[in-house]
């Protein structure tokens, strides 16, 4: 299956910018010494946009991509129920 751009992929690009930049503020915060417990408060804010994201990229793909494979290529079942199972490993 041809890798197709979906209309979320922008959203999720600057979903990880920000918490690639979220991501160099803790590491800041790390390096001045700030207290354990406000670095995990903020790991885990992090933490949680890559998994938004990345929660994101999957719906995305089972929408899309398995839904039209099942329409289009029907005799293909088997190949998008594999790939189905792939893909949800991730959430």
């Amino acid at each position: 299956m041809a890798h197709v751009v979906h209309r979320t992929h922008p959203d999720i690009v600057k979903r990880l910018k920000r918490a690639e930049g979220h991501l160099r503020n803790v590491i800041g915060m790390m390096e001045s010494g700030r207290p354990c417990p406000d670095v995990a408060q903020q790991l885990h804010a992090v933490e949680r946009a890559v998994a938004a994201a990345k929660r994101t990229l999957v719906h995305d793909h089972i929408d899309h991509c398995l839904a039209h494979a099942i329409e289009d290529e029907p005799r293909d079942a088997q190949r998008t129920i594999d790939e189905f199972k792939e893909i949800t490993k991730y959430l």
